[in-house]
C-alpha cells in the first residue's frame, strides 16, 4: 500500500471523518456526505419535468419570466437536508455547497441545456456586514461547484445587496418581498447584458429574493433569467 494511503488511513483512525448529513464515519473514497444519505436525500426532480408541469416554475408565473426554475432537494424540517444547510450556513462547511454544487450540476448537463446556453451563474449576495460575520457566503459554494459540472462562468461579485435587510425566516410571503425588494443591484451591466444568467440561492421558500434578483439582472440587459437552490420548502 502506498506510503500516503497508510497515512491517510492511520489520521482518519485517530479522526474519524463525519458524514455533515447524519453525523456517521465516513467510508474510504466517500468526502463530506455518506452514500448512504446521498441516496437516501428527497431529490425533486424538477429538472426531468417540461417547463409548464414544474410546480416550482408555477411560482414564478405573472411574477417574473423565468426560463428555468430548478431547485436539487426538498427541504424537510429536522431531515437531512436541513442538517445539511445548517451545516453549511452556520459550521463553517462550505464544502456542502460544493458538493451538492458538483452532484446537481451533472445532473443538469444530462437532462437540461444549461451546459450550452447558459453564459453566467451569479449567487444571491449577502450584506457585507453579514459575509464579515459569516466569512463566506454559502450560495457561493453551491455556484463555484454548478460551474465546475456545467463548466460555465460564475461571478461571486456580479450582484450587490444595498440594503441591510432583517431575517426572511419568521415573515409571510408579502412581509419577505417588501423586505428584499430594491436592495439588489448589479454591480456591472455590462458582465449580464445579452446573456442567460442562472441566479443561485441556498433555500428557496416563497421566492421573493430570487424574484427580486432576477428582475434587476433582466433590468440590467440580460436576455434571460433562470434561478436554481440547493432545496426548496413546500407551500
Amino acid at each position: 500500500m502506498p506510503l500516503p494511503s497508510v497515512v491517510d488511513d492511520f489520521i482518519t483512525l485517530l479522526f474519524p471523518r463525519q458524514c455533515l448529513g447524519c453525523s456517521g464515519v465516513l467510508a474510504r473514497g466517500e468526502a463530506f456526505i455518506c452514500t448512504d444519505c446521498r441516496a437516501q436525500l428527497p431529490y425533486t426532480d424538477y429538472h426531468r419535468l417540461p417547463e409548464a408541469e414544474n410546480p416550482l416554475a408555477r411560482r414564478f408565473w405573472g411574477k417574473v419570466p423565468v426560463q428555468h426554475a430548478l431547485s436539487y432537494l426538498r427541504f424537510l424540517r429536522r431531515g437531512r437536508v436541513q442538517h445539511l444547510l445548517h451545516q453549511l450556513k452556520y459550521q463553517n462547511q462550505p464544502e456542502v455547497g460544493r458538493v451538492l454544487g458538483h452532484w446537481y450540476g451533472h445532473e443538469l448537463a444530462q437532462h437540461t441545456s444549461l451546459s450550452t446556453d447558459l453564459d453566467l451563474i451569479v449567487p444571491v449576495p449577502l450584506h457585507p456586514r453579514k459575509l464579515a460575520k459569516r466569512g463566506y457566503n454559502q450560495s457561493d459554494s453551491f455556484a463555484e461547484g454548478l460551474a465546475e459540472s456545467l463548466q460555465r462562468p460564475w461571478q461571486a461579485e456580479a450582484l450587490r445587496r444595498v440594503e441591510h435587510t432583517s431575517s426572511q425566516t419568521r415573515k409571510n410571503r408579502m412581509q419577505r418581498w417588501e423586505n428584499v425588494a430594491e436592495v439588489f443591484e448589479v454591480v456591472n451591466p455590462a458582465e449580464v447584458t445579452g446573456k442567460h444568467v442562472l441566479v443561485v440561492d441556498d433555500v428557496l421558500t416563497t421566492g421573493a429574493t430570487l424574484e427580486a434578483c432576477a428582475l434587476v439582472v433582466l433590468a440590467a440587459g440580460a436576455r434571460t433569467v433562470s434561478i436554481a437552490t440547493i432545496a426548496c420548502a413546500d407551500r
